[in-house]
């Protein structure tokens, strides 16, 4: 990556995208088989889209390999996006699978410095769910749309044989417009900017555990899942051009989304243990079963990249929103060890922050 640019990255024109303009992978898939791994958001998801599904599909958008996809459209910067959803179970604590497939769509999108216009939803549903449960998920999706300001315009349904879709699969499509105070992208990061965290991280992943009973732990902790424009609507009008960069810590949890940052980079990522906001419940599950926090999913938090100079307005902006009191600046981006995110331990140590790896909570979202 390279010194900021005082203009956005330009979005590619839908009409001229051009395959020969995107050389295929040259990695090579090589796993026997697919295994659930291949779907936890780490390494082995990454492996799988950029060495077998972009080479495949070839363009400079895909390419870009960002939550959304964002073009230029009769000269308008378009964002659009797509998500499935198989999260088990059906509901849990502060959310449910219909919820999810609303909130995470309409997140890409506002990570993207988009705000959604229109969502479509499909639904696979199990033959033998009972229609009680179908009625309930509608209900939450519908409600969930208006929450986030955003309707849902189409869709499909399909009904396969019982055993074959665990009750019910979402899936979501969403567009929207980028925002013209948006400027974003990893090329935009310099050394020195401050890397934001909205939130708790991990409430959603050990949540979705508990609500399995895989772990005998009693708590209140719930899901985070919540629609996350208003976040990125006060950081625009807080930092203006001084907003480089933000990402939804969802599958691989922010290790993971840091590590995509800087991957290939000039940059690393520095961060604080004891800055990054973490409640017990969620520690003490981890500790528990030796996971570290920072793996671990999250459906309603967001990281933002800002320049020095606007990192207190920034700061300052998210903790006056409801549900944004512990936003922190948990780090800030170096120069060395290029394409590493670095964290400081609580005894004064420091430790390599790799993606997540292998696959501890499958089907969280």
């Amino acid at each position: 990556m390279h010194a900021s640019t005082s203009q956005p990255p330009q979005p590619r024109n839908v009409d001229t995208l051009d395959r020969a303009a995107a050389p295929a992978s040259r990695l090579r898939f090589t796993d026997a088989q697919i295994e659930m791994a291949h779907g936890a958001g780490g390494k082995a998801s990454r492996r799988l889209v950029e060495s077998l599904i972009a080479p495949a599909f070839a363009n400079p958008v895909l390419a870009q390999l960002s939550d959304a996809a964002v073009f230029s459209l009769g000269g308008t910067r378009v964002a659009t996006t797509a998500d499935g959803y198989v999260v088990k179970p059906l509901r849990f604590p502060g959310g449910s699978i219909g919820e999810l497939a609303v909130n995470g769509t309409v997140n890409d999108l506002a990570v993207s410095g988009a705000r959604a216009h229109a969502l479509m939803a499909t639904l696979i549903v199990e033959a033998g769910l009972p229609s009680d449960v179908l009625r309930a998920e509608i209900e939450t999706m519908a409600n969930a749309a208006a929450r986030a300001g955003v309707p849902i315009v189409g869709g499909d349904t399909k009904v396969v044989e019982h055993g074959m879709a665990d009750g019910l699969y979402v899936t979501t499509f969403g567009i929207g417009i980028v925002d013209q105070r948006a400027s974003l992208g990893p090329d935009r990061i310099v050394s020195g900017d401050r890397v934001l965290l909205t939130g708790p991280i991990g409430d959603h992943g050990i949540t979705i555990l508990l609500a399995r009973g895989d772990l005998d732990f009693e708590t209140d902790l719930h899901s985070d899942t919540r629609p996350l424009w208003p976040f990125v609507d006060a950081l625009l009008e807080a930092c203006g051009s001084g907003l480089r960069w933000m990402r939804d810590p969802t599958r691989g949890g922010v290790a993971t989304a840091l590590n995509e940052l800087v991957r290939g980079s000039h940059h690393a990522i520095a961060i604080s243990e004891e800055r990054v906001p973490l409640r017990d419940e969620v520690r003490g599950a981890c500790e528990l079963l030796g996971l570290d926090p920072l793996h671990i999913a999250n459906e309603g938090q967001m990281l933002a990249l800002v320049a020095d100079n606007v990192a207190d307005a920034a700061l300052a902006a998210l903790r006056a929103l409801p549900g944004g009191e512990q936003a922190a600046c948990i780090g800030e981006v170096r120069d060395a060890p290029a394409g590493m995110v670095i964290a400081t331990t609580a005894y004064g140590g420091t430790r390599v922050v790799d993606m997540l790896v292998g696959d501890p909570l499958p089907r969280i979202c």
